[in-house]
């Protein structure tokens, strides 16, 4: 009897020193996964994906318990101009008839400051996967109206289309080898 007892106090120890990440749904309503990318080098073209969903893990105590999941429907491209989101939509550039989603998969998640942080993870677009890196800065968490509880984060980063097989430059310039990523997210805890 006392080899079980030392055994389930081992395991309540353990179990105690082990933090879980809280886990969030993101909130659709409250998040943005927006875009910029210079058009001829004389502009830029702002533009969004309307259709994405996601998950996250978050434990400001334990970075390595954050995860994060991400899915963005591709065909949900608004840049406010209906004939060129279809332009967009076409093999030209997004193809989304050949590849419906872009996925993101966080792998890592390290503090650099107080409330920032860098996240990389694996991202999937135009089929092919590479990894990235985003900066992250945590814009706060609390309880909401509503009897629940949500954490809210910017990230950002600079993505290079021909790294995953988009050449877009020869379409908008050779400025337009870089598109800049923001993407808002609030997410409400499960």
């Amino acid at each position: 009897m006392k080899k079980i007892l030392a055994v389930f106090a081992t395991y309540l120890v353990v179990l105690g020193n082990t933090a879980l990440a809280d886990n969030y749904q993101i909130d659709p309503t409250h998040a943005f996964v927006q875009f910029r990318v210079k058009h001829l080098g004389y502009s830029w073209l702002y533009g969004r994906f309307n259709d994405f969903s996601g998950t996250f893990s978050y434990d400001p105590a334990n970075p390595g318990a954050n995860k994060v999941q991400v899915d963005i429907k591709t065909a949900s491209v608004d840049t406010n101009h209906a004939e060129r989101d279809k332009h967009i939509r076409s093999d030209d550039f997004l193809d989304t008839d050949k590849h419906p989603t872009v996925s993101f998969v966080g792998t890592s998640y390290n503090p650099t400051g107080d409330n920032s942080a860098t996240l990389a993870g694996d991202l999937t677009f135009n089929g092919v996967t590479r990894p990235i890196a985003l900066a992250v800065t945590a814009i706060g968490g609390g309880d909401d109206p509503w009897g629940g509880f949500r954490q809210g984060f910017e990230a950002t980063t600079t993505l290079k289309p021909a790294e995953f097989g988009m050449d877009i430059a020869t379409k908008l310039g050779p400025s337009a080898a870089q598109v800049e990523l923001i993407l808002s997210v609030e997410g409400v805890r499960e």
